[in-house]
């Protein structure tokens, strides 16, 4: 059981003492986001699943060289890449997220955030 004091103290608003305030502050209120990332060894699979995929050699590809501009994918290849990311991860990734996909980065958020989701 809590006192009266204490309960103040872990509810937000007047606490029962004058000149006493408690506020609740949400971390995403300030700006902080919590950002699930990647195993290295989950990046490197994912870098090969995608070297394999556009048919280009690993170290072509950085973490930010674009799919289309840097390398000649298409559209196609994208659909591709995402299916292959659903199997080999056992996650699911809504279609929307291709315009995220655009490089690895953009891959290892998506897929972290589908990993968070899954629990």
């Amino acid at each position: 059981m809590t006192d009266a004091s204490t309960q103040a103290k872990l509810s937000p608003g007047r606490s029962q003492r004058p000149g006493h305030e408690f506020r609740s502050v949400s971390l995403y209120s300030r700006g902080c986001n919590f950002m699930p990332v990647l195993a290295e060894a989950h990046k490197e699979q994912i870098v090969s699943l995608v070297s394999e995929i556009l048919e280009i050699d690993t170290e072509a590809m950085s973490d930010t060289s674009r799919f289309k501009e840097d390398h000649g994918a298409d559209s196609l290849r994208a659909i591709e890449i995402l299916a292959a990311l659903e199997r080999g991860f056992n996650i699911e990734i809504d279609q929307a997220e291709l315009s995220r996909m655009v490089n690895l980065q953009g891959i290892y958020d998506v897929v972290a955030e589908a990993h968070a989701r899954r629990g």
